[in-house]
């Protein structure tokens, strides 16, 4: 009775499954660019797009991933060694006609990785791509360029008012440092003196003992306090006069 009662439940389940993917943009800040990783897909037999750039990602492994975060952490792993100090599911999309393997759908993520992540190896097929007006050279598969365009207005939205950058730094930095990489995310300048109160009451970088010495006076060095969370700001940042 038990065996034919979960036959039954297994043949009422017994529907046609979409694909269903994770996709994550990962950011970084390279040369003085917000960039993005891509991957370059393959050209076996069967392959939709091949040689086609693309966002890092992939099927969900129902073995290995226990929810869609798990599988957006196995890839980035796979991709860069590394595991972003900064990860925030983005959105889903999803169609008859965006894979042409059949209908899909895919959970995107995106992640901020730090200076030094970003220089580290990458995968044989990876590589960094500089973002002009929220957009990359190569055309990118399936709807990745939608998706990255998403990201990159989500990114900029939330550094209006959150600390969202500091996670694109390196282990230490001065304030200099890290008002140029909010103008370089935000892609505008900001006014130095309203950054740095900001940046200082906000209980989210601690000095280190030691400073940056070079051909001007020496800077005092910073670090993002351990554990810490993104820490919102009641006001939007105002673009410098």
């Amino acid at each position: 009775m038990a065996g034919e009662r979960k036959n039954g439940e297994a043949a009422r389940l017994d529907f046609p499954r979409p694909l269903t993917t994770v996709d994550v943009v990962i950011f970084a800040v390279r040369d003085d660019a917000l960039c993005v990783l891509l991957v370059q897909r393959g050209a076996g037999d069967g392959e939709p797009f091949p040689l086609a750039w693309a966002l890092p990602g992939g099927f969900v492994d129902i073995d290995r991933d226990r929810d869609l975060e798990a599988c957006a952490v196995r890839k980035l792993r796979d991709k860069t060694g590394m595991v972003s100090p900064y990860l925030e599911q983005l959105g889903s999309w999803g169609s008859a006609n965006r894979d042409p393997r059949g209908w899909s759908a895919t959970h995107a993520y995106f992640a901020l990785m730090p200076a030094a992540a970003a220089r580290g190896p990458l995968a044989a097929d990876a590589q960094w791509f500089p973002l002009a007006a929220g957009k990359v050279k190569p055309r990118l598969a399936f709807d990745h360029g939608e998706i990255l365009q998403a990201a990159v207005a989500r990114l900029r939205n939330k550094v209006e008012y959150t600390s969202l950058p500091a996670y694109l730094m390196p282990a230490e930095f001065t304030l200099p440092d890290l008002q140029r990489v909010y103008e370089i995310v935000l892609d505008r300048p900001l006014e130095k003196s309203a950054f740095r109160t900001r940046m200082l009451s906000a209980d989210l970088i601690e000095p280190v003992e030691k400073m940056r010495r070079g051909p001007n006076r020496p800077a005092q060095l910073y670090r993002l306090k351990k554990a810490k969370a993104p820490v919102y700001f009641a006001r939007t940042f105002n673009p410098r006069g």
